[in-house]
């Protein structure tokens, strides 16, 4: 269902919901699938057991002012996918002010969820705040990829801010932040930081099966890096020259490390 999104001074509001449950048939269900604006949602064709939802986007969007959400909830026992269409350009709005885009997951007990959205791409000139919030039950488990490629093919960036914070059971699993493009704290561009990269990226996956075999740290290249969190889950960490080697390097983490048992 899309409806027209409210338009304010400051920019347009936009919110995408679902909710999937399982169906009791062994496949999950989606009673809930409901965008306005520019978050249109699709589903798709997706496995016995798991739903496929596609974002499809209806206009350019996020600008500046504005603020996008995306809100998906995996009841107990049901499996999702989520992706997008396309990559999502965060562009410069008139009045010249940050925009906003929200996601917030939710899996409940047994739940199972592929949030896997094409790159987010920092425009010349855009402002952007991204927050992602994960919230998982002890036996849920997430399969996560985020990637953010840094101005388009011979631009310089926008100001991107993005931050990642995941609970399991209530307790912190992963709280981390992102800044870099003009405006941002010094050195993000330096050695220390992406050192001339124009893309990264990471992937996620939490799995109570890594509470008996956790992965092991190590490196995927010269660019990319293997981190175990302290719970049953693993952090691929990415630095690429581009948007096309960013996705090799992470979807060979997903193919190592995911998609989580189960899914």
């Amino acid at each position: 269902m899309t409806s027209a999104a409210p338009v304010t001074p400051a920019g347009l509001r936009a919110t995408a919901r679902v909710h999937a449950v399982a169906d009791g048939r062994g496949g999950t269900a989606l009673p809930l699938l409901a965008g306005d604006g520019p978050l249109a949602l699709r589903r798709t064709r997706g496995t016995a057991a798991e739903a496929g939802v596609m974002l499809v986007g209806a206009m350019s969007a996020p600008l500046g002012g504005d603020h996008l959400s995306v809100e998906a909830t995996a009841g107990p026992g049901a499996r999702l996918a989520l992706a997008s269409a396309a990559a999502t350009l965060a562009l410069p709005g008139r009045g010249g002010g940050p925009a906003r885009y929200d996601v917030h997951l939710t899996l409940e007990d047994g739940a199972s969820v592929r949030w896997l959205p094409e790159p987010l791409v920092s425009v010349r000139g855009s402002d952007l705040r991204m927050r992602t919030r994960v919230e998982l039950a002890p036996t849920a488990r997430l399969l996560l990829r985020e990637e953010q490629v840094l101005g388009r093919c011979g631009e310089d960036p926008g100001l991107l801010r993005s931050r990642l914070t995941v609970t399991r059971g209530g307790r912190p699993l992963l709280d981390q932040e992102l800044s870099c493009g003009p405006g941002a704290p010094g050195g993000w561009d330096g050695p220390a930081g992406l050192a001339g990269h124009r893309a990264l990226g990471q992937l996620l996956v939490v799995d109570p099966a890594f509470a008996d075999a956790p992965p092991a740290a190590g490196l995927l290249g010269e660019f990319a890096a293997v981190t175990p969190l302290a719970g049953p889950a693993v952090l691929v960490t990415a630095l690429a020259p581009d948007a096309l080697r960013l996705r090799e390097l992470l979807d060979a983490a997903a193919r190592t490390y995911g998609p989580p048992s189960g899914a």
